[in-house]
């Protein structure tokens, strides 16, 4: 399945952004999906995650509170809606499907399919 993010762009601190990926496949709703995001120089970390169904998401420390993620499954898409936006919250955002569509998983490995990353800018 092919994974295509948007919604990136420059926002000022405290603002909002809503990222969305839509996938290719209607197999998208067997899928759990998940957003990480990357900075140059360090790893790409687990943002959040939402089972097939939507009954349950999950969310790193640093954006619990702040952002959240929903999917609709009649258009194939998941969304990240960011509010109160941070300077460390400036990265390149990506969303990835994993195949095992339930309970809490955050490793990179563990999804098999990546979109190509939506570049967030947050500003002073």
């Amino acid at each position: 399945v092919q994974l295509q993010a948007s919604g990136g762009g420059l926002v000022q601190a405290g603002g909002s952004l809503r990222l969305s990926c839509t996938a290719s496949e209607r197999t998208f709703s067997t899928y759990a999906m998940g957003w990480f995001r990357q900075v140059p120089g360090k790893e790409r970390e687990f943002v959040a995650r939402i089972t097939r169904n939507s009954g349950n998401t999950y969310y790193s420390d640093s954006v619990t509170g702040r952002f959240t993620i929903s999917r609709d499954n009649a258009d194939n898409t998941v969304y990240l809606q960011m509010n109160s936006l941070k300077l460390d919250d400036t990265a390149n955002y990506y969303c990835a499907a994993d195949v095992h569509p339930w309970n809490d998983r955050r490793r990179l490995v563990e999804y098999e399919y990546w979109g190509q990353g939506t570049q967030v800018t947050v500003s002073s």
